[in-house]
This record gives C-alpha cells, structure tokens and sequence, in this order.
C-alpha cells in the first residue's frame, strides 16, 4: 500500500511512463483512492468513516487498491473519477438512511457515472433503465417524467444508492467485478440492516435480489421486482407500486416519506 503522497507521486511516474495515459489524472485517481482508503484520512462521511473503518484494513482493500493501480498502469479510464466513488456514502450518512436501493455497477460511459446507482449527471440524457423508473413514477404516483437523469435529491433525503461494484472500466461493463468491492459493499447492506430500525430495501433484478441473506427481514420491507432494464421492465417492474408502497411503509414507521419528484436543473 502506498504510504505518502511523496510515494505516491513516484509510483505514479513509473505507471505512467510509457502507457500513454495523462499523469495529472492518474495522481488524481490514485492519491483519492488512497487517501479515502487509508487509516486517519479516509475521505468519509464520519458515521461510514466509524462504522466501516476495520474494512479499510482488510485483506481484500488492498488487493484491491492494487487492482485499480494495475488497471491505471495499463491506461485504462475508470469511472466514476476518484471524489466521486464513495458519493453514496458521502451523501446519504448511514443514521439517515431509509430506503437502499441497490446497483450492480456503475454506468461506464464518459461523464455519467457519479456514485450513485442509476444516476446520471447533469446534462447527460436517462439512460434506459432510468426512463423506465421514471414511467413507474408516472403510473404509481403520477409524477411527471423529469427532463434529466440527477437523482441526489434522493440520496440527500436519505435513500441510499449504492452499486454493489463501486468502479467500472471504460466501454466495459462488470470489469471490475469480482475484484473486492462486492466484500465492501456487502457490510455496507449487512451495517445498515443492523443500525438501522425500519428501512425499505427495493431489490431490482436477480444480482441485487442475491443480497437479500444480508437484510433482517423481520424489521425491514424487502420490496424486489426484475430489473427496470428494457429487457425485463415489462415483466413486473412496471406496474410493481414501489414507490407508493416505500412511503406507506416509511409513514407508519413514523419516518418522513421520500419525495420522488426530482427538483429542475
């Protein structure tokens, strides 16, 4: 594990020379991975920081920051940019969370991802999955269809977006798969069941619904369908009331309900 930014700073000379790929955004990448990864200064939220910080010292954390060191030294782009990994965390602290929904990876186009499952950032069209929330929106509480795809007004009132894989490869979807982050994002559900006393987990697709072991189903609503994709949304997804049925659940839990119409950008 890199100790400094002094190191890091040669390390990312040696990645670079050669490979092509820009030497201010790999410093960039890597002294923010490190640097929300390592002991004191990781770059958290402070009840994820508490809650989460034996995780950073795992095995697998650092296999993993080694992964993402390798992939940048072969010069591949990954998303989300580094600040932006952990925004669902950094967003949503875990005392204030109420819903979680759950992601498989982040979308791997140019200027989309920004850490937050099936957000997209402003200016960037709603990518299929999200035209067909937003159709379920329309049909289960009647609001109107949105003209972007930025879902951090969610994330601020409390619904937890995370994608079970927190980096992606340009160009290629489920790369980093497999590589650490599943472990990570597994006590993240596993922490979030336990601390908290009545949440509403919406489980879209078989990946999302195979974390369902880690949800203490006897305090929490565990709400699943198929996938929003265009593949499957019309065999359950629209028509499922997810959302009206989060906020029934959350009202006689004595919780604020979300408010699911997206504000103008």
């Amino acid at each position: 594990m890199i100790a400094s930014w002094e190191s890091a700073d040669a390390v990312s000379d040696q990645l670079t020379s050669g490979v092509g790929f820009p030497r201010v955004r790999l410093i960039l990448f890597y002294k923010t991975f490190q640097l929300m990864t390592e002991g004191d200064r990781i770059k958290l939220e402070p009840s994820w920081k508490h809650a989460l910080r034996d995780e950073f010292e795992q095995p697998y954390m650092n296999q993993l920051r080694e992964f993402l060191r390798q992939e940048h030294a072969a010069g591949k782009e990954i998303y989300p940019p580094g600040p932006l990994i952990f925004n669902a965390l950094n967003s949503t602290p875990l005392d204030k969370v109420k819903v979680v929904i759950l992601g498989q990876d982040p979308y791997h186009g140019p200027g989309q991802a920004h850490g937050l499952c099936f957000s997209v950032q402003p200016g960037v069209p709603a990518p299929p999955s999200l035209v067909n929330i937003y159709k379920e929106l329309k049909r289960d509480l009647n609001i109107d269809i949105p003209n972007h795809g930025y879902l951090q007004s969610w994330a601020d009132q409390g619904v937890l977006m995370l994608n079970t894989t927190m980096t992606v490869e340009r160009a290629n979807a489920n790369a980093h798969a497999g590589k650490g982050w599943q472990f990570f994002t597994d006590r993240i559900i596993e922490i979030v069941s336990e601390h908290q006393p009545h949440l509403v987990f919406l489980l879209w697709g078989a990946h999302a619904q195979g974390k369902q072991k880690l949800i203490d189903a006897t305090k929490h609503l565990v709400l699943t369908s198929v996938h929003p994709s265009p593949l499957s949304a019309y065999r359950g997804f629209l028509g499922c009331g997810h959302f009206s049925r989060t906020n029934k659940f959350l009202e006689q839990s004595g919780e604020t309900p979300i408010e699911w119409r997206l504000p103008p950008i």
